[in-house]
């Protein structure tokens, strides 16, 4: 049988293409999840890596998606070769139990974990310079400016929170934090 994994690393983002991709690839059963990938607990993954069973193949789109790490991703696909599993990773082909597929994969996987660390070294440092700035505020940025929540709270000395919610679009949690706000 014919198993597919896509994962993201966050909620927000899609999975769509990798499933697009692993239908295509005629895989039987999809797993899924929505995980960082330096998170060792991704529930669903350790499904499949369950229900694998010898004659069967993991299907992925690209290496990261179920190892961040070299030696995670060495350990894994070594005990799936044990099992009698094969593994296909799109972008690169079916990984071979052989000396040379192994030596790929050992070498593409440390790709994978460079690149990750790189992103995480490059973002930290970004961080760092936004901090020395003045204006520098953690965080995501307000949906909504001063004016637009002062104007909303005017509307409600007249209007229930509910009448101004679909007013305004700002939501009653906000609108009540914002109350609490002034009221400081």
């Amino acid at each position: 049988m014919k198993y597919g994994y896509a994962r993201v690393s966050t909620l927000h983002q899609d999975l769509e293409s990798q499933l697009q991709s692993l239908q295509k690839e005629n895989c039987d059963k999809i797993y899924s999840d929505k995980f960082t990938g330096t998170k060792t607990d991704r529930p669903n993954f350790n499904k499949l890596l369950n229900e694998l069973k010898e004659g069967d193949t993991l299907v992925v789109t690209k290496l990261d998606r179920f190892a961040r790490t070299t030696a995670d991703g060495i350990n894994t696909v070594k005990e799936l070769f044990e099992r009698g599993v094969k593994v296909h990773v799109l972008n690169m082909g079916l990984v071979e139990d052989t000396p040379t597929g192994r030596l790929i994969l050992s070498v593409m996987l440390a790709f994978a974990e460079f690149e990750r660390d790189m992103i995480v070294e490059r973002t930290q440092e970004g961080k760092a310079i936004a901090k020395q700035k003045e204006d520098f505020r953690e965080g995501r940025p307000n949906k909504y400016g001063k004016q637009q929540i002062e104007h909303a709270l005017k509307l409600l000395e007249t209007n229930s929170y509910k009448q101004v919610e679909s007013m305004t679009g700002i939501s009653k949690s906000t609108l009540i934090r914002a109350k609490k706000k002034v009221a400081e």
